[in-house]
């Protein structure tokens, strides 16, 4: 064979067979059930999700769980977000709350910052990862990929300590696994149909935020998180 056309149709059969995987795995993706999954319960790890399962902040066991539907990117969660740390600590083992990702599609860095987001939980790191890319959302919200990947490093260092494996955090960061647990949560988040974020769920009910002041959402959120632990048989004890 002519050298040449050898090279061609070695380019070719590499293409192909890049098409054929991106086609396997599309197909993959599409043929998740979503149906059997309960969407009011943690939903643990399997190879649906990635084997990354429900992300958690809180007690895993614990009896109540406000679930959030949310984009790292969203300028709305950012300051939402000191208030719902500020409830679980409040239950004190009572509440947990589940962070089930929902990307808007104008949001340029939404699926980077989900993408470090779990590359970081798989070391441990989420609930402090989470809270560093909502505190500090103005500063790479415009970033450009290079930066934002920079930045994404930087919180990974600073919230792991420097005790964080760097390379497994870059490597996990562009993984078929955090790609799938991202697609895995949107899937979700188009089943409940999601129309923005953050959008919370308790018991099944949509609590509703808009039209309303965050003192007021999270007056609703414990007097119905007190009403579930009531309902459950189980004493509320909150900190003051």
């Amino acid at each position: 064979m002519d050298k040449k056309l050898g090279i061609i149709v070695g380019v070719i059969l590499v293409a192909f067979a890049g098409l054929v995987g991106v086609s396997f795995m599309q197909s993959q993706s599409a043929k998740i059930d979503y149906d059997k999954y309960d969407i009011d319960a943690l939903i643990e790890p399997d190879e649906a999700n990635g084997n990354i399962g429900d992300l958690v902040t809180g007690d895993r066991n614990a009896p109540v769980i406000l679930f959030e539907y949310g984009d790292y990117q969203c300028d709305a969660c950012a300051p939402m977000n000191p208030y719902v740390n500020q409830l679980v600590e409040e239950y004190d083992g009572q509440l947990a709350v589940v962070f089930r990702t929902d990307i808007m599609d104008y949001h340029q860095n939404g699926t980077a910052a989900a993408s470090a987001a779990n590359a970081a939980a798989l070391q441990g790191y989420w609930k402090e990862y989470k809270d560093k890319l909502f505190n500090d959302l103005d500063d790479w919200f415009y970033s450009s990929a290079n930066k934002r990947q920079d930045q994404f490093e930087e919180f990974f260092l600073n919230v792991s300590n420097g005790q964080g494996d760097l390379n497994k955090f870059r490597q996990d960061m562009r993984s078929k696994d955090v790609s799938q647990k991202i697609k895995f949560d949107n899937g979700l988040s188009e089943r409940r149909g999601i129309e923005f974020t953050p959008t919370f769920y308790l018991n099944g009910e949509h609590m509703d935020q808009r039209n309303k002041s965050t003192p007021e959402f999270l007056e609703e959120l414990r007097t119905k998180i007190d009403a579930i632990l009531k309902e459950k048989g189980i004493e509320v004890k909150k900190k003051s």
